[in-house]
């Protein structure tokens, strides 16, 4: 059983920087494409940046240049840099794990969420 545990969010002031970290468990976590999506009150849930089994990395055109995505095989750990936050950027921030299940199958595994508010 895959699970994922995010951990990192907070309240931080506009153009400050925060990083989250989500923690895998179960499952090999090389063979994953992982992903932070985020959740704003009232609105849909969005990708941030998908970040692959090969490292490639994609953006949402609203964090380029501003956030990272990164990952740690050895400590299957996925996280994400964000710098010059801006009051849009608050959210509740997912982690996901797409894993392969064999026959061309693939499911996918969501944290908890956490909590980021962008605010002076």
């Amino acid at each position: 059983q895959v699970q994922l545990v995010e951990s990192g969010g907070g309240l931080v002031q506009p153009g400050g920087s925060l990083r989250l970290s989500c923690a895998v468990s179960g499952g090999i976590f090389s063979t994953m494409n992982m992903a932070w999506y985020r959740q704003a009150p009232g609105k849909e849930r969005e990708v941030v940046a998908t970040l692959n089994s090969g490292g490639s990395a994609n953006y949402v055109d609203s964090v380029k240049v501003r956030f990272t995505i990164s990952r740690d095989n050895a400590e299957r750990t996925v996280t994400l840099q964000m710098n010059s936050v801006k009051p849009e950027d608050t959210a509740v921030y997912y982690c996901k794990a797409n894993v392969p299940a064999g026959y061309g199958v693939w499911s996918n595994y969501w944290g908890q969420g956490t909590q980021v508010t962008v605010s002076s």
